[in-house]
């Protein structure tokens, strides 16, 4: 069996907390590894490393990081079908959706590449007589990230890409559930070129992320979760004097016109809301079809989709939908299909108890389909994060953006019609921080910034792009003069130069 540990500047370090945390195969539901949970003295012991080189590493020049990450985006190039593999391996995911998973994950990767010119700055000269204004932006301090188990490659990149070339050093808590993708990330990290230490590893528990929520020496913190440790991590974080960024869960509709492409509507909605086993915060779990007439057709659809949806390993090229990432989140998922019998909605197709041959042991769950589905109901208003589409009937498009706009999470959202005009008026009038018009998951490319609206997102700034340069530098801003030989005649100035 597997031994997992950490990386503390730049060298493995085998945990002495005496606490381990059993890592498994979703598919065969068997222990695979065993990983080494960090005590909060351990992850001192990892910013002390880290304290220790932020100072070299952020005055190194700008050209030279970026070299290292345009090189680290070629070696998750060249080894993509490892991730992959080791990704599958302890998420579940299909191979397909694995390597999806890394292609998104090298987009920020490749914007960080570019990072020399994002970092300019702005100059003005003569704002007085003699006197010139300039800003730049600097690194924030040793940075980390917290991350979940549904993307162990892809949420790591999206905070230590821009992380490291802003010229922080970063120390990354991955999932104790799918940790393996952490430890392959530092070896290529290593192999890039960046100076060992700037990027630490630290595998861990509640116990490792309050040590790195409190400790003084970090100095921004990135997390990607459930809404309400998001907003734990970003209430904690800020009152300990941090620079938070805190992504919480979602309720992503999609609004279905009736002059909308059924069968594209099909398509995106057996894709997005199945792939993946519905653990996407990007996920459509919730179709707002407009009208009963088109309600009634694409439920009849969906029902023969959902129930030939193949369901498998990894190891089978075949599969389309793979198992979810423990047992008990198995369980708490079929716990909300069963809310949804009592509370009276309609379950058109019922996922629980599922099997796949040859892997009996495995966390597999079928998709299921809920219809008549009201805003009151357990399964409309919260997150399940699983393989459940509900389907809510609206009267019309501005009851559908009413039933958007209230709900408290605000992560995307997706309208499918062939009319520009309710596609812009839907796109302006709808409280959601990522939109898609025929688009079924909204994420943005990596040269643009992903953030969701309201309880979706704790903090000023979104993960990736323009908007995380911003949230891993600081701002400073000079005034000069220069050009003046001579004093001012002992005259003191009591006004602001003009």
């Amino acid at each position: 069996m597997d031994s997992i540990q950490s990386i503390i500047g730049g060298k493995v370090y085998n945990s002495t907390s005496g606490r381990n945390s059993a890592v498994f195969n979703p598919a065969t539901g068997e222990q695979i590894a065993e990983v080494g949970l960090c005590s909060a003295s351990e992850v001192e012991r990892a910013l002390d490393a880290a304290l220790a080189l932020q100072g070299e590493w952020g005055r190194r020049p700008i050209a030279e990081r970026a070299r290292m990450m345009f090189r680290l985006q070629h070696l998750l190039e060249q080894r993509k079908e490892d991730i992959a593999r080791l990704i599958s391996r302890e998420h579940g995911k299909t191979h397909e959706d694995a390597l999806g998973e890394i292609s998104r994950g090298i987009e920020p990767v490749a914007f960080a590449s570019g990072m020399p010119h994002i970092l300019k700055g702005e100059h003005s000269l003569n704002v007085a007589k003699n006197v010139d204004s300039y800003s730049l932006r600097q690194p924030l301090g040793v940075c980390a990230g917290i991350t979940p188990f549904n993307f162990p490659v892809m949420v790591p990149l999206w905070m230590l890409a821009n992380a490291l070339v802003c010229g922080n050093c970063f120390i990354l808590k991955p999932s104790e559930r799918d940790p393996s993708a952490s430890l392959l990330l530092h070896e290529l990290i290593l192999e890039a070129g960046f100076p060992s230490g700037v990027f630490s590893v630290v595998q861990g528990d509640k116990e490792a992320v309050d040590a790195l929520l409190t400790a003084k020496g970090v100095a921004g913190i990135s997390f990607v979760g459930s809404t309400p440790i998001a907003e734990y991590v970003y209430r904690t974080g800020c009152s300990n004097g941090k620079r938070v960024q805190a992504l919480g869960g979602a309720k992503n509709h999609m609004v279905v016109m009736a002059d909308a492409d059924l069968d594209k509507v099909v398509d995106a909605l057996i894709g997005s809301a199945y792939g993946a086993a519905g653990e996407r915060c990007m996920a459509i779990s919730a179709a707002l079809p407009i009208g009963n007439e088109v309600a009634d057709r694409l439920v009849a659809r969906l029902q023969e989709r959902v129930k030939a949806i193949r369901i498998g390993p990894a190891s089978d090229a075949e599969s389309e939908m793979g198992p979810l990432i423990t047992q008990q989140h198995k369980e708490k998922v079929e716990g909300y299909i069963e809310a949804g019998v009592k509370e009276g909605a309609e379950l058109v197709v019922d996922g629980r108890g599922h099997k796949v041959a040859g892997n009996e042991g495995g966390y597999f769950l079928g998709g299921s389909l809920f219809d008549r589905v009201t805003p009151n109901m357990r399964i409309y208003r919260e997150e399940i994060f699983g393989p459940v589409l509900v389907v809510v009937r609206a009267g019309s498009l501005d009851e559908a953006v009413s039933l958007i706009n209230a709900h408290e999470l605000g992560n995307g959202v997706s309208i499918y019609t062939r009319d520009g005009g309710t596609a812009r008026n839907f796109m302006q009038s709808v409280e959601i921080g990522m939109v898609g018009i025929n688009v079924p998951i909204p994420v943005p490319v990596g040269y643009h910034s992903f953030g969701g609206w309201k309880r979706s997102l704790f903090g000023a700034h979104g993960i990736y792009g323009p908007e995380s340069v911003h949230f891993y530098t600081k701002l400073k801003t000079v005034t000069a003069r220069w050009g003046e030989t001579s004093g001012s005649g002992g005259k003191a100035e009591f006004n602001f130069p003009h």
